[in-house]
């Protein structure tokens, strides 16, 4: 990525910034207030810095992934990945470990602490010793149990204006939503009942970022989450920050200014921080926030993957995710995408609108049924309600039932290829940590949360995770140390690299196959994946006619390009630079 540009021009753009948020007029002191705050901070980079490489993969988990008898969870955790993934990850997104009332960490009680139940800042800042350390600033909300919140009510200053209060005769019927829960909660207040917005449920109410002290205390948070160590700070829910009646609510112009703020304020003050920006929504918009490829997010999570990856391996049809992949493009070289299939939340089909048919989109919420898992629906502005995610496990997702219990190689071989497409397209790889040790679903965690997604948010011993681990024939032992394999082969060529060109090649609907080339050093890998679940030979002589031999990074060993095979869900990445030499 380019250098920064000097900070006498970086200073203009963020006064341009305010004066489109706010204003000539409030613009002057808002600077000042925000030079302050700057000043407030000493920010340096940590040792693990740098520019993006084949060698990095972010691992997504929970603060207390890991449970045992005596330590804090974020101890266990870091442990865990210190004699595990050494070697595999470089970073680690850690989900929201704040106070929290409710939704798993995202009802934020209290930004500036760590929950004692997971540990203490030091654990924190000992895992960023290692890893890349990935921040969530949840800022859409905070919970109802919140000092701010409880301020507002009692109707403290500054704290009066800090949220979204509306006449409840408002006509919001444009609002557009993930959630079939009404939009407006009535709350008791030292002014008397006023109802007050709510994207996501009653205990999350909405800032007002209308009221330019919102937004300073906001990015004094950024700030500070740089100097705990944070590199790469995750925008949760940011597509739904700014509210204006009479409108959708989603991706307002104010909203992209407060991303392109965020960036100008980043480059001042801590240029080897990047921003990526969670907007569960249909693959245009999402590209969004990528603005002119210098100005907004570095980084923009690719939501329509997991659906497609999902549908490919069902319908063993790669033809979709062929041709959406061949329509990707990147607006610049100083952003890329964050490419997943699980995580904490469930597999989103808005993405995928548009580019998966209704038939296609149907047979995923069947087998969804058919697998243990279930349905979130959504409202639209006109009323009508729609399947908006489906809540299962993505193991579970991708077996047939009884498979996993029947055929554990076949169930783990098709997991492990959904992987390998995962990681072998251009961007920045993410990796659920219940992907990484083959979890399957938590259905009796959702029956007593009462919540859909937390069929994939189950907390493990750790001891009993180890022992599955350490057995071979275990499906986690067999999921594990296949996907370390993954990850090796990944971080042995600089093709991989999300600097890397990408070229998708059609070579028919029973194989997803990729051409990926280092712009330094000009190394090509060709990467084959088998979708159909079908033994298959392909000539791929004509793709690379300059090649003959190549070497395979997952087989070890020597590829003739004329006859490449491959087995039912295997995957081959070939090294074409090599000439077979082992």
């Amino acid at each position: 990525m380019v250098p920064a540009r000097q900070p006498e021009a970086l200073y203009r753009r963020l006064a341009d910034h305010l004066n489109f948020l706010y204003g000539t007029e409030g613009a002057g002191p808002l600077l000042d207030s925000l030079e302050r705050r700057l000043q407030a901070h000493t920010l340096k980079p940590p040792p693990t810095a740098g520019p993006l490489g084949a060698r990095d993969a972010v691992l997504i988990a929970y603060a207390d992934q890991l449970q045992g008898p005596d330590a804090a969870p974020l101890q266990i955790l870091r442990e865990f990945l210190a004699a595990r993934a050494a070697g595999l990850i470089s970073a680690v997104h850690l989900l929201p470990f704040y106070p929290s009332s409710s939704d798993d960490g995202f009802s934020v009680i209290d930004y500036l602490q760590v929950d004692p139940a997971y540990g203490s800042w030091e654990q924190v800042h000992s895992l960023a010793e290692d890893f890349r350390l990935m921040l969530d600033l949840v800022i859409n909300h905070v919970s109802a149990h919140s000092e701010w919140f409880q301020a507002f009510r009692r109707g403290d200053d500054p704290y009066a204006d800090y949220f979204l209060t509306m006449d409840p005769r408002t006509d919001l019927s444009r609002v557009i939503r993930p959630r079939d829960l009404p939009l407006l909660t009535a709350v008791d207040t030292s002014a008397g009942t006023r109802h007050l917005w709510t994207t996501f449920s009653a205990d999350q109410f909405d800032l007002n970022f209308a009221n330019p002290q919102v937004l300073l205390e906001i990015l004094d948070l950024l700030l500070f989450y740089v100097g705990q160590g944070a590199q790469i700070i995750r925008l949760d829910a940011i597509a739904f920050l700014w509210k204006q009646a009479g409108t959708t609510c989603l991706h307002l112009p104010q909203t992209h200014e407060v991303v392109r703020l965020m960036r100008t304020l980043l480059q001042v003050a801590a240029p080897w921080v990047m921003l990526i920006t969670e907007t569960n929504v249909p693959h245009a918009e999402n590209l969004s926030y990528f603005g002119n490829g210098t100005d907004e997010a570095h980084l923009v999570y690719q939501f329509a993957l997991p659906p497609l990856v999902l549908h490919t391996l069902t319908a063993a049809d790669g033809t979709q995710l062929t041709r959406w992949a061949a329509d990707l493009w990147l607006p610049g070289d100083q952003v890329s995408f964050f490419n997943f299939l699980a995580s904490h939340d469930g597999i989103g089909l808005l993405p995928v609108a548009g580019i998966l048919q209704e038939e296609q989109l149907q047979a995923l919420l069947d087998l969804t049924l058919a697998r243990g898992g279930g349905l979130s629906q959504r409202r639209g502005p006109d009323g009508a309600t729609s399947p908006y995610e489906l809540n299962i496990n993505y193991l579970d997702a991708l077996s047939p039932p009884g498979e996993l219990e029947a055929d554990p190689p076949r169930a783990a071989a098709r997991f492990l290829l959904a992987q390998a497409i995962m990681l072998s397209l251009q961007g920045l790889p993410g990796i659920y940590f219940h992907s990484l040790v083959g979890s399957r679903g938590d259905p009796q965690g959702a029956a007593r949360s009462g919540r859909l997604r937390s069929i994939n948010r189950q907390k493990l011993d750790r001891g009993m995770l180890e022992a599955e681990l350490a057995d071979p024939s275990s499906l986690r032992g067999r999921i594990f140390r296949g996907y370390a394999h993954l990850l090796r082969a990944r971080r042995s060529h600089p093709g991989f690299s999300p600097e890397a060109s990408q070229q998708v090649l059609d070579l028919g609907p029973g194989v997803f196959t990729l051409l990926r080339q280092d712009p330094g050093s000009g190394r090509r890998v060709l990467c084959v994946h088998e979708v159909a679940g079908r033994a298959a030979a392909w000539s791929l002589q004509a793709t690379v006619p300059d090649v003959a031999l190549g070497f395979d990074l997952l087989g070890r060993g020597r590829v003739e390009l004329q006859g490449v095979h491959l087995a039912p869900y295997q995957a081959r990445w070939i090294d074409l630079d090599r000439e077979g030499r082992a």
